[in-house]
């Protein structure tokens, strides 16, 4: 059961070390949180920490979780036992040592070690820092224990240890992309997400935004494709400009695409069907000039809650938001009533483990048909409530078969009123985007940096 972070000063936080903060939420995430919620919560107890110190704790905690594959392989080595025995906060501690060993070439490997050692002991883990220390020493002295698999041998230990992917999932990326895709995929998404901004078009200009972020400091380019999006780079500690006049939205390229495929007019009546945490909520909003009227569901209230606040933080006019179950029939809905429903439906998240690396090591393969089950119940929920000649948009940040092209298949047997568009011909200045049937589908080493999504767009039998 996964959960909320619930963090106190009178715990390990209270002398913003980054090493123990990024512990303890390590160690919060292994028993159900999420990497960024638990994250958020232990920086917000500590508003007076150095941002570098910040930086630091953040890039143990999404280095562990992206690395694990590959510093458990090496730690492996150096055990005397397996480390399935080992004890879950001895195991962490490990990985934070190892991190900071092969990883961070900023922290002096004397120090990370050190540092390690005198954090079990605070930590109340006494009893552990002997052989913490011996690991970690050993690690450092060894020549040739750190070496990894051979990418010219058998790409499935590759893709494991190396480039940190379950087995299951580097199984299945052999076999579905080949090794040379399925390489750079697993290489990309072991990687830092670019820091993407898109502006909010009701309040500023994509052109007056880059202008006052160069005027304050920041460096930052335009998207590739999305015509509102910025890339900031080395964002450092500084505020963003605009930040309390609701001048941006924090989110990836290949998101703020959907909206666009959506292609929502002013004046139309538009339903975003699973909208948390409601970026392209506000999104379909700015496109349409605050003119279409949109109604925002989810399962959470708490997730309604947030994309109520987003549209308010955006001054976005016209968004009616309600908790709601698709997996029943939104029966309070007359049939027909939305000209554009939008269905960015949950998903197994396979395209996001940059952003959510706990999900690796967390998604089991058996879920994978639970999630197009989902979907599908989703899908023929809401398939009703397209207006003849309307459009409904399908997309996901995931890749499987399954969830992409297995869904797509099976609604459109079971519903002949609908026909599949082909996004080619929609949007030709995107062709690079968009596979030989016209979905589209981002991957992040080929297309920029972002994230891996699918999008098909059905339109409705008039």
């Amino acid at each position: 059961m996964l959960h909320a972070p619930h963090f106190s000063r009178g715990n390990i936080l209270k002398s913003a070390d980054p090493r123990r903060v990024a512990f303890e939420v390590l160690c919060r995430v292994e028993e159900g949180a999420y990497a960024d919620l638990a994250l958020d919560a232990a920086l917000s107890l500590l508003p007076e920490m150095d941002p570098r110190d910040r930086g630091l704790a953040t890039e143990l905690v999404y280095g562990v979780l992206r690395q694990r594959g590959r510093l458990d392989f090496v730690l492996a080595r150096f055990c005397s036992q397996t480390l399935a025995k080992v004890e879950p906060k001895v195991l962490t501690l490990l990985r934070l040592g190892s991190y900071q060993l092969l990883l961070l070439d900023r922290v002096p490997a004397p120090a990370a070690v050190h540092e390690t050692v005198e954090l079990a002991r605070r930590a109340g883990l006494e009893r552990a820092t002997g052989f913490i220390n011996g690991i970690l020493r050993s690690l450092l002295r060894a020549s040739d224990g750190k070496a990894l698999p051979d990418p010219a041998g058998d790409p499935l230990p590759y893709l494991e240890h190396a480039l940190s992917l379950p087995g299951w999932l580097a199984r299945r990326w052999l076999a579905e992309l080949g090794q040379e895709e399925a390489f750079a995929l697993a290489d990309a998404l072991r990687l830092p997400a670019p820091f993407t901004l898109r502006v909010n078009t009701l309040r500023a200009s994509r052109e007056a935004f880059l202008g006052e972020l160069a005027r304050t400091g920041f460096e930052a380019t335009p998207t590739s494709f999305a015509p509102e999006g910025v890339i900031v780079a080395g964002r450092g500690a500084k505020r963003l400009p605009g930040a309390d006049e609701g001048w941006f939205q924090v989110q990836d390229e290949a998101s703020m695409l959907i909206p666009h495929l959506l292609a929502p007019l002013p004046g139309e009546r538009i339903l975003d069907a699973c909208a948390a945490p409601g970026g392209k909520t506000t999104e379909i909003a700015a496109l349409t000039d605050g003119r279409a009227r949109i109604l925002a569901l989810d399962i959470h209230p708490k997730r309604v809650a947030l994309v109520a606040a987003g549209a308010r933080r955006l001054h976005c006019p016209g968004i009616e938001t309600r908790c709601w179950d698709l997996t029943a029939p939104p029966d309070f809905l007359p049939a027909g009533s939305f000209d554009r429903v939008l269905v960015d439906a949950p998903c197994s998240g396979l395209g996001v483990l940059r952003r959510n690396p706990e999900t690796r090591w967390r998604r089991l393969e058996t879920e994978i048909r639970q999630m197009a089950t989902l979907q599908q119940k989703i899908l023929d929920n809401i398939a009703g409530l397209v207006r003849p000649g309307g459009v409904l948009l399908y997309s996901l940040c995931t890749l499987t078969p399954e969830e992409t092209e297995g869904v797509v298949a099976t609604f459109l047997a079971e519903h002949s009123e609908f026909v599949r568009e082909d996004l080619r011909t929609i949007f030709p200045e995107w062709q690079q985007l968009f596979d030989d049937q016209g979905a589209m589908r981002t991957f992040p080493h080929r297309h920029g940096g972002m994230d891996a999504f699918f999008a098909v767009r059905f339109r409705k039998n008039q």
